[in-house]
């Protein structure tokens, strides 16, 4: 297994996701892949500048708004606008962070890595779940 599947498999294994970007809008590729990980056991918390309710779950402004610890934060935004969500997991102690495919900012992933984040770029978790 190369590593990068080693780190794929880590974070899928990691609880509470906070999914940037996730809104009430079903056409939204955040939507389909949140209820994913809730079906598959995952806690979500929506994260979107509406902060409103989605798949029974409440909404948070920004990922700092959230009360409780996060595990994972799963970026869907654009990625020239990835790399203050990528600070905002490290300040809150995040243990990894997913950047959504065609989001790739290697500046920010590295920073990341830096502060002992696991870091995915350009995946999917629906697609990677095995």
């Amino acid at each position: 297994m190369t590593a990068e599947r080693v780190t794929i498999e880590d974070v899928l294994a990691l609880q509470t996701w906070a999914v940037v970007g996730l809104s009430g809008n079903t056409g939204r590729a955040a939507y389909g892949v949140a209820k994913f990980l809730q079906d598959k056991g995952k806690q979500i918390i929506p994260v979107h500048p509406s902060a409103v309710m989605v798949h029974g779950e409440p909404g948070y402004g920004s990922v700092r708004d959230i009360p409780g610890p996060i595990d994972v934060v799963d970026c869907f935004v654009r990625s020239e606008l990835v790399g203050p969500v990528v600070d905002d997991a490290i300040a809150i102690g995040a243990k990894a962070v997913w950047l959504q495919l065609g989001v790739v900012d290697p500046t920010a992933a590295a920073r990341a890595e830096a502060a002992g984040l696991l870091v995915v770029m350009n995946r999917c978790p629906k697609i990677e779940w095995r």
